[in-house]
């Protein structure tokens, strides 16, 4: 069914509006007959990519020739371009070449499309559920105009489904939905098109309504028909960096449900867990730091116990691991306070070692004065005497700046208190501060 219906006219897309806005570049390619502008239609799956390449077929009764990349080769890009080149020259007619997965073409398959999309003798329109950024060969990606779907709101997938419900591609008025059947259809598509289509139908393939007397399905019915929602996702993909960034920012914000939330999406999918630990040990000095120094302690046991214990019993170690980490108080200071130093020393602000700490250990070292003036800690009561080591130039220089929350206050008045008993010099004007990169 989800094949079967299709809509007749731009006005029966559902769900992609911002796209198919009146004067949009979309429309205008769609609706002209005679366009050679070709499209790469890059959403995920059930968005309509392969509906709207089939309306601009109709739009100017062109020839439609569908490849896969994942069956066809060179050979098939090749015979298609030519085919088209005939029907061109022998009867006028444009073809609409349509190549779903485009993204899993090689570069070479790719080049092979150029000629044809450079000289007009077909309207190339690929689809891909990846970043064409990364998926698609610049020179293809310069000769198109790319457009971006979007998954299809509730509201458009409540419409397809009821009009599929009634529609004579459809199941004719053979069924029914209840409402709760309804949303829980709407929220395990998740966006997707062509599952709602395929799972009502599932659901309808035992009903034993008419037109007569439709059967109502039920939550249940529709329950049967598809178990588990799986969760969309690429391990490879923009599906992989989006969640993991989501997931990041969930715990940087201190929401330790919404980073459970993503850490489930990531586990459920097969996320590799040591990639989820190696991030949370690096957040643990990146956004938590000396706030709260045992989040680099919990993040990095997890790292080892996950790599020891495996899934599925990892998830109770990162899950632990991610609410210790979001329940933290965050501070960016070791952040500033790394990119600070070695912004100075990109700047060229690297003056010679001070000659007090230089090496003295080989032979004719103190005769050049290293090490004559160092003055050892361990033989002052506190452990602390006034020797400057920064190099000359440098002397004020304050990195890091304890931002005052968590532990970092502690560690705050445990600065200020050296820097009393070194008497050293106050903070300058030029001191960095501790303000996010």
């Amino acid at each position: 069914m989800a094949d079967r219906l299709r809509p007749r006219d731009l006005h029966e897309v559902l769900g992609q509006e911002s796209v198919l806005a009146e004067n949009s570049p979309i429309r205008r390619v769609l609706a002209d007959g005679h366009s050679a502008v070709s499209l790469i239609l890059w959403g995920p799956p059930g968005s309509g990519k392969t509906t709207l390449a089939r309306l601009a077929t109709s739009a100017g009764n062109r020839e439609f020739v569908q490849l896969s990349a994942v069956t066809s080769g060179v050979k098939d890009v090749r015979d298609a371009i030519d085919q088209a080149r005939r029907l061109r020259d022998l009867y006028g007619r444009q073809t609409v070449l349509f190549i779903d997965e485009v993204h899993r073409f090689s570069k070479s398959q790719q080049d092979a499309l150029l000629p044809a999309v450079e000289h007009g003798w077909v309207t190339l329109i690929a689809a891909t559920t990846e970043n064409p950024s990364f998926s698609v060969v610049a020179p293809l990606l310069s000769r198109s105009l790319l457009v971006r779907l979007e998954p299809l709101d509730p509201q458009a997938l409540a419409t397809l489904l009821e009009r599929a419900l009634v529609d004579a591609r459809g199941l004719e008025g053979r069924v029914t939905l209840s409402g709760a059947a309804m949303d829980h259809l709407v929220r395990i598509s998740a966006g997707d098109a062509r599952k709602a289509l395929t799972v009502l139908e599932a659901a309808a393939m035992v009903s034993t309504g008419t037109r007569e007397e439709p059967h109502c399905l039920e939550l249940a019915d529709i329950e049967r028909a598809v178990l588990v929602a799986a969760p969309r996702y690429d391990r490879q993909g923009d599906q992989h960096y989006d969640i993991i960034s989501a997931f990041i920012k969930s715990v940087r914000g201190s929401d330790p449900d919404a980073a459970l939330h993503y850490l489930a999406r990531m586990i459920e999918a097969g996320e590799d867990p040591r990639f989820i630990a190696r991030r949370l040990m690096v957040l643990a000095s990146e956004d938590i730091g000396m706030a709260d120094p045992t989040a680099l302690t919990v993040t990095t046991s997890a790292a080892q116990a996950v790599a020891i214990i495996g899934m599925p019993e990892a998830r109770l170690i990162l899950a632990q691991a991610t609410i210790h980490a979001a329940l933290a108080p965050k501070s960016n200071a070791v952040l500033v306070a790394i990119d600070a130093a070695q912004d100075d020393i990109r700047r060229g602000m690297s003056p010679p070692v001070p000659p007090w700490l230089r090496d003295s250990h080989y032979q004719g070292a103190q005769s050049l004065g290293h090490g004559t003036d160092y003055r050892y800690p361990h033989d002052n009561a506190d452990g602390v005497t006034d020797q400057v080591y920064l190099p000359e130039g440098l002397e004020s220089r304050q990195y890091f700046r304890p931002s005052g929350r968590g532990q970092e206050g502690r560690w705050g008045e445990i600065m200020t208190k050296i820097r009393q008993l070194r008497q050293g010099p106050a903070p300058s004007t030029d001191s960095v501060e501790s303000t996010p990169p």
